[in-house]
Formats: structure tokens, sequence, C-alpha cells
């Protein structure tokens, strides 16, 4: 028996299962086809925005949709973004969920200005506030450059000026009309001045007038160089008699020089500062050993003179030497000095000495600078050449002159008068005498170099073994710039005072002992005449101790010196302190001695190197900072116009009690 209603119901079921089949088959392949275009896409955006270089974007990919989220540096940044995205899917599909970060508020530029002069003119470059400013600068510029057109590189802004960018200006402003080969760089923090100067006068004058002129509080860096001069003679002159040991001119060809040639004057028994120029036109490298040679040949005899003029030598001999002490000196120098050098030695006799009928005389007085001659001269055509010749050194009207004229003038008679009077033009006020025997200039000058000066022309005139003598006083009231003393004179100060004041500390400790109160109070009278002096108060230690006790106990007592300069009102800006323990020793730390001088302090001038440190040997268990310094030989003290700094090395003298 067939039943046909049951298998027509088994199609039904077939066909319903096969159509359920297709569509959750269909689905499948929806979703798969869904990811991998998600996958794709997400993959393509992120690649697409790494290779521009924006790396703030996270890139979610969720179904066919794109969406970024992130924060955006400004607008501009987001619709960069959403565009880039754009070309790589279609905009429908694009869910912007970024945020942009808020503006911040407008930094004021920082303003600066560069200012040039030259003698092809002046440049100014910047950033100023306001155009008032710029409008008034150009003015002052424009004023200092007659002819020509100030290269204007300026540009402003629409901002108030910053705190300090005033006085900065102006100082700044008065700078670059100071000096006439300059760079000025101006900023708030500050003033920064590099410039050249013709001699070194010159540039002591700018520094002062630079000094004269600066806002208090004002940062202000000032590098003012100067060329050597050039010297013609060479001129070195040395002199011991009643009055002691001292130049009437030095001259040396390098810093190396002038320090031999003035630690040889030390040893001869000069004292205070000594002048001795360093500059060009030296005839030979020897000049230093024959320099040394012949001062000590001077401080041989009981009175001596010694004259070079480039390579000749004079030397004469006072009527107190014996002949037998002379002739010893003379054959000594003659074998020491270097052969380029000639010798001319003569030993003055003890009678008096007859002076010829002839002189000849010249007063300058100080307060008009009129010079009043008179004395033999030759003839009429040898007085018209000396009135000539001082009107052109006195100036015109400043010159009176009443000569008696006399055919018997020894020979060299004018040569002579002109190189006196020559000699005597660098005086403020003197007298010159011109005999047949020698010519003496005397008076009163404000400049540190008139002595050196008229030696040299003196010598330069004279020639070879011709008699001379300078009587020159320095007056430092006359001097404009005697009271702006150098980098190089504060050290030297500094080092004078603690020769003569001791600075004790408590045993094992940094505390200033009341006793040293004389000692302080004396250096800072020094320093505060050197206002901004770059130095370094350096702490030693002798080596008893651990390596680290003694370091820090040397850099707290050279703080403690800092700050009690501090405390008395010194400007201590360009002072540093620093303790280097044991590790600089000067002397042997096997004896008491030894350790007592390596317990010291020391100050150094900014940038100079340090002295290699002498072999430690042996320990001790205290360290004491220096009490009574001295300076040492190779740093002698000098006052010359020298541009490279030097070290004063403070040395303690030893001393009976000891401190920890």
């Amino acid at each position: 028996m067939i039943k046909l209603p049951s298998l027509r119901l088994s199609q039904t079921l077939l066909a319903w299962a096969a159509f359920v089949a297709a569509g959750l088959l269909f689905l499948l392949v929806a979703a798969i086809a869904s990811l991998v275009v998600e996958r794709i896409s997400g993959s393509a955006v992120r690649s697409r925005l790494l290779n521009e270089g924006i790396t703030w974007v996270e890139v979610r990919a969720e179904g066919l949709q794109i969406q970024l989220y992130g924060t955006a540096p400004n607008e501009a940044q987001r619709f960069h973004v959403v565009k880039l995205t754009g070309d790589m899917v279609e905009n429908s599909r694009i869910r912007d969920r970024m945020d942009v970060a808020p503006p911040k508020a407008f930094e004021p530029p920082k303003f600066s200005l560069e200012m040039l002069r030259n003698d092809d003119g002046i440049q100014l470059i910047g950033l100023l506030p306001d155009g008032a400013q710029r409008d008034d600068l150009l003015a002052k510029a424009q004023a200092l450059q007659v002819g020509s057109e100030v290269q204007n590189m300026i540009e402003t802004a629409a901002y108030p000026a910053p705190d300090g960018w005033q006085p900065a200006l102006d100082f700044g402003v008065a700078a670059l009309t100071m000096l006439p080969r300059s760079k000025v760089s101006v900023s708030p923090d500050g003033v920064a001045v590099t410039a050249i100067a013709a001699s070194d006068a010159e540039r002591r004058s700018f520094e002062a007038a630079l000094a004269g002129v600066r806002p208090e509080g004002l940062p202000v860096t000032v590098e003012i160089s100067a060329p050597r001069p050039v010297i013609t003679p060479f001129t070195l002159r040395f002199v011991k008699d009643a009055g002691g040991t001292r130049f009437d001119a030095c001259s040396a060809d390098t810093d190396k020089a002038r320090s031999r040639i003035v630690a040889a004057a030390r040893d001869a028994g000069v004292t205070g500062r000594i002048l001795c120029a360093v500059g060009l036109g030296v005839p030979t490298p020897s000049w230093a050993d024959a320099a040394a040679a012949g001062i000590a040949a001077v401080s041989a005899l009981s009175e001596a003179t010694i004259t070079f003029r480039d390579a000749d030598v004079t030397l004469e001999a006072g009527a107190g030497v014996s002949q037998a002490d002379f002739d010893r000196v003379v054959g000594d120098l003659t074998a020491t000095l270097p052969e380029v050098f000639s010798l001319d030695a003569k030993l003055a006799k003890s009678e008096t000495v007859q002076q010829g009928p002839a002189e000849f005389t010249a007063v300058l007085n100080g307060e008009t600078g009129r010079v009043e001659l008179r004395g033999r001269l030759t003839d009429e055509a040898q007085r018209d050449a000396v009135g000539a010749f001082a009107t052109s050194l006195f100036g015109t009207g400043k010159v009176y002159l009443a000569p008696r004229l006399d055919a018997e003038t020894p020979d060299g008679w004018p040569v002579r008068v002109l190189a006196g009077l020559e000699a005597l033009a660098q005086l403020k006020e003197g007298k010159l005498v011109v005999r047949a025997d020698a010519v003496t200039v005397s008076g009163v000058t404000g400049s540190q170099v008139a002595k050196a000066r008229i030696s040299q022309v003196l010598s330069d005139k004279l020639g070879q073994g011709q008699t001379f003598k300078v009587d020159v006083r320095y007056d430092e009231a006359l001097d404009p710039i005697a009271s702006v003393p150098t980098p190089q004179e504060c050290a030297e100060d500094v080092a004078d005072v603690l020769k003569r004041h001791k600075i004790k500390f408590a045993p094992q400790s940094a505390e200033i002992e009341g006793a040293s109160n004389a000692a302080i109070e004396a250096l800072t009278d020094v320093l505060k005449r050197c206002p901004g002096a770059r130095m370094e108060i350096q702490g030693h230690t002798d080596s008893q101790g651990s390596d680290g006790g003694n370091l820090s106990l040397s850099q707290a007592r050279a703080e403690a010196v800092l700050l009690a300069l501090q405390g008395r009102q010194v400007d201590v800006s360009g002072m540093s302190a620093k303790g280097y323990g044991e590790t600089q020793p000067i002397a042997d730390n096997a004896s008491e001695e030894g350790r007592e001088v390596n317990r010291r302090i020391d100050f150094v001038l900014a940038g100079v190197q340090k002295a290699a440190a002498a072999p430690q040997v042996g320990k001790d268990r205290d360290a004491a900072p220096a009490a009574s310094p001295e300076v040492s030989p190779e740093a002698a003290e000098d006052d010359s116009p020298s541009l490279a700094p030097k070290k004063i090395t403070v040395r303690p003298k030893p001393r009976p009690e000891k401190q920890g």
C-alpha cells in the first residue's frame, strides 16, 4: 500500500533545509568579507597617517566604519587627518571622534639686538619691542656714521618691553658710541661688549668709561683687546743708587721674558709694582737673558746704572765702586751677555767732575703748559730750529725762548738739546738741564709709561755711552685711569694683603677665627675697588686625614672666605670657591714645615692654568688654610700691560702653632 502524502512532506522539509543552509552560508561569507574589509581599511588608514608623520591619531575599524580618536594640536590638523582618511575610504564610513587641544596663550618674542661698528660703518640686527625704539636707535646710529646709511636689519613686535630691556639697551648704545671698533649684543639678561683698542692705554680708558656708565645690577661682559705696541728703540734701564733699586724703563718681548726680568729685579731688591711693557721690536730672542745678566751686574755693585738700547749696552758704575769690583763685574757680564750685544762700561772718578760752562735749561709749567728755554745755543740757526721744535711739542704760544748764543758749545750740543726737549714733553711739569757731561730730566707725570718713554728717547737720540739721568715722579692724581685697576693689579693687591695678614680657622672647622678680621677687612677694601673681579678662591690642605675629609674641609673653608667677603658688601658675582684638598701640594708633606706650607688659601684669576702639583709625601691629620702668605717667585707681581692673565699663588709662611 503506497503513502504518497508522506513523500511530499519529506521533499518540502528538504527544500526548507536547503534554503536555510544557503542563508547561513551567505551570512558567513558576508561576515568574513566584512572582517576582511575592516582589517584592510584600518591598516591602510594607519599606514597613510604614519607616513605623513601623524602619530597622535588612534584608528579603530568597526565593521565598515573607520573611527578616529585622539587630540589634534589644532583645528587644521584635525581637518587634515579627516581628509587623508577620506582619500582611503568613503566619507560615509568615517566617524570623527577627535578632540582639538585648547589654544595656548601666545608667548612674547625674545627681544635681542646686535650692533656692529667698524671703519666700514654700522650694522643693526635684531628684534625690538616697538617702532619708537627703532627710530630712536637709527637716529643715534646715523649720528655716529655721517656720510653713509646705517645698515638696518631691525624688526619690531607689538609687545611690551620685558624687565631689564631698557637699561640694557641704553648701556649698549652708550658702549657703541664710545667704541669705534666693536660688537655690542643686547638682551634683557645683559649686555656683551667685544671691542678692539689701538693701545693698552686706550683699552684701559675704554674700560674705565664703560664702568662709569654701567647700570647697577646689569650683567655686563666686556672684552677689549689691544695689540702689543712697537717699542723702538727696545729699551731697558735699571738703576741702583742711594734711593734704592728701580727701573727707569723696562721692555720685554714676551710674557715669559717679562716674568724672568721681573724676577731678576725682585732678586736685586726692587719692591712694589713693576711696569714692564711687552711689545714688538726686540733685537734678539736673547733679550731676557741679557737683561737678567745686566740686572744681576748692577745688583753686585754698590751704585750703578745699566742701559739697554736695542743691542747696545752701557754700564755706568758710581764713584763709590772699587776698581777691583768693577773689573770683576764687567768681566762676568762680558762673558754672560749673548754675542749680539755690545757692552760699554765705565767707572766714575771719585774726584769732583768740573762742569763746562755750557748749559741749557727748559722749565715746563704744569698749570699753564708754558715752557721757558734759556741757556747756551750755538747760533741763530740752532735757535730757530729749537724754537720751532719746541712749538711743535708744546703748542703755539706756549714757548718762551731766551737763549745766549755761544759758538763754543760742545760737540753734539744741538742733538742733546733737541733730545732733552722731546723727553721733557712727556711730563706734566718738569725741568731739563743739558750739560756737556750729562742730560738730566726731572719732574712729575700722570702717565705710568712716561719714565720709560723718556729713557727710550734719550738712549736713542744721545747714543751709546752717553750719560743721562731721569728723575721723574709719577703722580696718581694726574692719571685719569689710575683708579681703574687691571685684573692683574687686583690679584697683586690681594696677594699683598695676604702677605701682611693671616686668615685662621678653628681646628677641623670652617669657622674663621676672630683674629682674622683684619685680613678679611683688608681684602674687602681691595676687592671693593675691583667690582666683579673674576677669581677662584681655592682651599688646600696637607696630606694628613682622609682624601674625602680633606676635600670637604678645603671646600668649606674656601666658601667661608667667599661668604665673609659677600657679607661685607663685596661684589662676588665673578668669584667662586673651590676646595682641592691635598691634591696640589707645593711642599713636602713628610715634614711639619712642608705640611704647614701646603695648608693654604690661593686666589687665582679666572681662566689661569693651575700649577702642576708636587708629589705628596706623608700624611697629616690636620689640614688648615694658609695664614701668612708670600707670593711665589714664578708669579712675580708687575704692572705691565699684558693681555694674558697670570696666577697669583698665595703661599704661607711656617708658623710655630698648629691649626686643625
